[in-house]
């Protein structure tokens, strides 16, 4: 399995698990194609990615209780042009939080002692320490956050290509 020092996520990061390893808390990257072990914690590859994509953690979240009014386990818009969506699984202070992709939940169904299984766009399901009811919670969330975002982003496109055609006119 490949260890690495950082990773930044991307469309095809699906879910980020933690991991013990030496006292430390590291990361299982669930990738479309694989796995990855990075050496940092869930919460900090969600603060390196946000600063990567160029906003901090601070103004997503921000800009997540903003847009859809919540802050108690927002979601995290890391990179919403590239669809990159994420969600808590718990409070993402705890040390055992799970960071899922909305991108790629394709199914999830209640399982015996209050946990949920999601199945991922790839086929891999795994089972998590979440009711149900919360896990659905926390996907609507993220769905109502990632649907503002989009229609914020095609109006702002819609505006530019009618002001480029207005220009255009006016040249003519």
């Amino acid at each position: 399995m490949l260890i690495v020092e950082h990773l930044h996520l991307t469309r095809y990061t699906m879910g980020l698990f933690p991991l013990s390893r030496d006292k430390q808390i590291w990361t299982k990257a669930l990738e479309e194609d694989g796995e990855i072990i990075v050496k940092k914690s869930p919460m900090e590859i969600i603060e390196q990615s946000c600063l990567y994509y160029g906003a901090s953690l601070r103004g997503r979240k921000d800009g997540a209780r903003h847009i859809i009014g919540t802050s108690h386990k927002a979601p995290i818009a890391v990179e919403p042009t590239n669809e990159i969506f994420f969600f808590p699984t718990i409070s993402p202070m705890n040390p055992q939080c799970v960071w899922l992709s909305h991108l790629h939940i394709r199914h999830h169904e209640h399982v015996q002692g209050g946990k949920t299984r999601i199945t991922f766009s790839n086929g891999v399901s795994v089972e998590l320490c979440i009711s149900h009811h919360s896990f659905v919670n926390q996907l609507h969330r993220t769905a109502q956050l990632r649907t503002k975002m989009n229609e914020r982003i095609e109006a702002r496109e819609r505006k530019m290509m009618y002001l480029l055609y207005l220009r255009e006119k006016e040249w003519s």
